[in-house]
């Protein structure tokens, strides 16, 4: 494996509370990693100790072989962006918004955007479909335009590697599709290299092109969504009975929930 991001035996957490130990993976430049497990499972104390969020109690994270923490905060944004789940609802415009991820860019003497930063916001509200909302504020956006307009801003850094915590926990089916639609575009024609904490087995299954399942802050499987998926992987991290079958177009595992009823009555039969 081409190793792009490496996490090297890391421990970070909440002393007395929640701490993850000796986490270690890398992730190959052009995947496509969703992060997924139960409430409680350790993904958001993960994600917030790669993004630098908590200190690392212990460990390394080198990225393209140089240690993340020995770069300065401009260096840094200029190679992973950051996308939060829960997004700024300020009365800004959506174009100032954007052009907000050009920052790293500019130096103590630059006040105003250069044509070059115009250009990269307008390709890239283009690219996410709010180029129309510009002139709008964020706070008149709906939660998936927000999120979209964030991917925006993000991608208008430039980076290496996008990090995503639920991008879609708070959206509709429809925005939902919108978003990892444009995410898998990006990964795809662009060879962004995505890591995002996801909820949603059937969407992780579908995007994904790699899966990390977290239990209990450990690493409790990892792989091609075919190899994570398996119903006995799922019932044993979230403790719930499910069945997996195969999606016949993509070939990728699809997962179903079985109520309580249903249960009850198919053992008395």
């Amino acid at each position: 494996m081409n190793a792009f991001l490496q996490i090297q035996n890391i421990s970070c957490g909440y002393p007395s509370k929640f701490m993850l130990n000796n986490i270690s993976f890398e992730l190959e430049k052009g995947s496509f990693t969703g992060i997924i497990g139960p409430n409680g499972s350790g993904k958001s104390t993960l994600f917030k100790g790669i993004c630098g969020d908590l200190p690392l109690k212990n460990g390394n994270i080198l990225f393209q072989g140089f240690d993340i923490s020995k770069l300065s905060l401009v260096e840094k944004a200029k190679k992973i962006a950051v996308v939060s789940q829960y997004i700024d609802s300020i009365d800004i415009s959506v174009e100032d918004y954007v052009l907000m991820g050009r920052i790293p860019y500019r130096n103590f003497l630059h006040f105003f955007e250069s044509k070059d930063d115009i250009e990269l916001s307008n390709k890239y509200m283009n690219l996410t479909g709010v180029y129309q909302y510009k002139d709008k504020l964020m706070s008149e956006l709906s939660g998936g335009e927000q999120q979209l307009a964030a991917i925006a801003r993000a991608l208008t850094q430039q980076p290496d590697i996008l990090l995503l915590d639920e991008p879609t926990s708070h959206l509709d089916i429809s925005h939902q599709v919108q978003v990892l639609n444009l995410l898998q575009h990006l990964n795809e024609e662009l060879k962004l290299t995505i890591l995002m904490i996801i909820h949603d087995l059937n969407l992780a299954s579908e995007y994904c092109n790699h899966l990390i399942m977290m239990k209990l802050g450990d690493i409790f499987k990892s792989g091609t969504p075919n190899e994570v998926l398996v119903y006995n992987n799922i019932e044993e991290v979230y403790n719930t009975v499910v069945i997996t079958l195969e999606n016949p177009l993509s070939k990728k595992p699809a997962i179903f929930l079985i109520s309580e009823k249903v249960l009850k009555k198919s053992s008395t039969q």
